[in-house]
């Protein structure tokens, strides 16, 4: 902590003079703009689901999708309020559609995902190409992509929402766009996407729109048969367990620009080695249950439960059972920008 010192009387009047042109002395503030180490408002957070789903469901009874365009309960960071993020770079969301709805059509810059939590047959439409949602599908909805989803199914349909809504609010490159109908024409059959990109090969004649994955649904069966073979043939990462990301099959790149997403399996009993890494992270529990530990803080967690581990913060997981979580953090653009760090123990 710097020492705190007078400031002498010419001084002051010089900080007056030099501020009614909007500049600033940076000697004054420089040990706050340049710190040893990340330091961030975000906050270590758990939204356990046994709590929000009575609040999701009474959402659904207190406005519709056509009126609200979106029924969602937005997570916030406890250090973030009234900011709409569970963390400084990233929004998170709880999304409701009831049977027989329709969320309306539209397209944004900013860049979305959609992890299914509870509910089945309702679908999600991106240019175009519709897709049937299950529990534990990962689906991307990438920058300026027309996208509406429904609920032909017979019961509620519940999401976790995450996008770049703080990253591209901090660049003012916000953009929005409604179509004027409902919902967009269907102009490719169900499972097309999957069928191109799905099977590590591509059509002879693609050629990418954008450096976000064409491929934009990553099924849950297909990840958790992944971390099953993993776990049968290895031994667990002393940190993580067996994880893996999220890929564009194109480019081997982030399936989603400014956002990374991984899944990773803790074998039951796992006691995961302390670990931090500069991008805060949003979790959701897929299944399982366990903990995570914050230095004297522990959150314990169960399926369904969504936790934020803040920037640079070390922390401990370790799985009651075999348990499966999904995560999402701002990691890709670190990574581009050289920013990226990462540190166990």
């Amino acid at each position: 902590m710097p020492a705190v010192h007078q400031v002498s009387k010419d001084r002051r009047e010089f900080y007056r003079r030099i501020d009614k042109a909007h500049v600033a002395p940076l000697w004054e503030v420089l040990h706050t703009l340049v710190t040893p180490e990340p330091k961030t408002p975000c906050q270590p957070v758990l939204w356990q689901w046994k709590t929000m789903l009575p609040w999701v469901l009474e959402s659904g009874k207190l406005i519709s999708t056509k009126e609200a365009e979106r029924r969602v309960l937005v997570l916030e960071n406890p250090g973030l309020r009234g900011l709409s993020r569970a963390t400084h770079s990233l929004y998170a969301g709880l999304q409701l559609i009831l049977p027989g709805e329709i969320a309306p059509a539209h397209r944004h810059s900013q860049s979305a995902l959609r992890l299914i939590i509870a509910g089945e047959d309702a679908y999600t439409a991106v240019e175009g190409e519709r897709v049937t949602m299950h529990v534990g599908d990962f689906i991307v909805t990438p920058s300026w992509t027309w996208h509406d989803h429904g609920n032909p199914g017979a019961e509620p349909v519940i999401w976790m929402d995450v996008l770049d809504l703080p990253i591209v609010e901090l660049l003012d490159a916000q953009f929005m766009e409604r179509p004027g109908v409902e919902s967009q024409t269907t102009t490719r059959s169900e499972g097309q996407s999957y069928a191109r990109y799905g099977h590590t090969m591509l059509p002879i004649d693609f050629k990418p729109r954008s450096k976000t994955s064409p491929l934009f649904w990553y099924p849950y069966r297909r990840s958790r048969d992944s971390l099953a073979e993993l776990a049968r043939s290895e031994d667990p990462h002393p940190c993580h367990g067996h994880k893996l990301q999220f890929v564009n099959p194109a480019s081997g790149g982030p399936a989603i620009a400014t956002i990374g997403t991984f899944v990773q399996l803790l074998p039951k009993g796992f006691r995961g080695r302390s670990y931090r890494s500069t991008d805060s992270t949003i979790y959701c529990v897929v299944e399982g249950s366990g903990r995570v530990r914050l230095g004297e803080q522990t959150i314990a967690f169960e399926a369904k439960d969504i936790f934020v581990v803040p920037s640079w913060m070390k922390h401990q997981l370790e799985a009651d059972a075999d348990t499966v979580l999904f995560s999402a953090s701002d990691r890709p653009v670190q990574q581009a920008l050289d920013l990226w760090r990462e540190a166990e123990g």
